[in-house]
Order: structure tokens, then sequence, then C-alpha cells
């Protein structure tokens, strides 16, 4: 069985970017998290213990976020399932939504946003291919 757990606009206010004032200043950001997981056992135990506990998941992107400094928002989205899938062994699938809001793209723009999808098979990989 394959289950989903969802962490829906995680708000943080983080110094990524490429121009310096965003380095300095900082901006807004937010966060999606998808968590394909199997908490069917959890359910039957009703234990936190026996699911993601997304609680965790969000200190970790906070800790992510804000500790550290990324020139792109892809870079940030990928160390996030990267850790994700450090930390989390039952998660099996994640997507990872990450937006800056008011870009500076010399423009009116709400948000940009970035998508980042993989399997625990895919970040397995890349691994053992680094290796």
């Amino acid at each position: 069985m394959q289950n989903i757990i969802r962490i829906k606009k995680a708000t943080f206010y983080a110094y990524h970017g490429v121009f310096k004032q965003e380095q300095n200043v900082g901006g807004k950001f937010e966060a999606d998290i998808d968590l394909h997981t199997d908490f069917l056992h959890a359910t039957e135990t009703d234990s936190l213990k026996q699911t993601v506990d997304y609680e965790k998941v969000y200190n970790l992107l906070s800790d992510l976020a804000m500790t550290q400094k990324f020139y792109l928002v892809e870079t940030l989205a990928l160390r996030l399932v990267e850790a994700i899938f450090e930390n989390f062994p039952t998660v099996e699938k994640t997507v990872i939504r990450v937006r800056k809001n008011n870009p500076p793209i010399g423009g009116v723009v709400d948000c940009v946003e970035v998508e980042v999808e993989s399997t625990r098979e895919e970040y397995l990989q890349k691994i053992y291919q680094k290796r």
C-alpha cells in the first residue's frame, strides 16, 4: 500500500539567491513536501514511531533552508530530497516544491517554483555512481 503525507506551504525566511542583496537581505520562501510511504502499520498501532514524523521533516527543511545559503532554489530542493531519503528510511518517493516569493526578475511575479521528484531507488543509484 502506498500512502502520501503532505506538508503544504511550509514558510521560512532565508538568504538564497544569486544576487548579493538576496543573500544579505533575504526573502520569504515556501515549500510543499509529498512523502510517499506505507503508514498502514501506524494506523493499526496508532503510533507515531510507525510513520513519518512530519514535525521532524519540517525541522529538517527549516534547518537546511535557514543554516545554509544556496544560489539556486533548485539546489535547496534537491538537497532536501537527499536529506529526506537519508533521514526517513520508510519514504519511498518524494516530491518537493520550493517557491521563492517576489523574485527579483524585473517584473511583477508572485513567485517562482521548482519541483523535484525522486524515488529512493533513484537516490541510491546516484549515491552508488558517486563512489
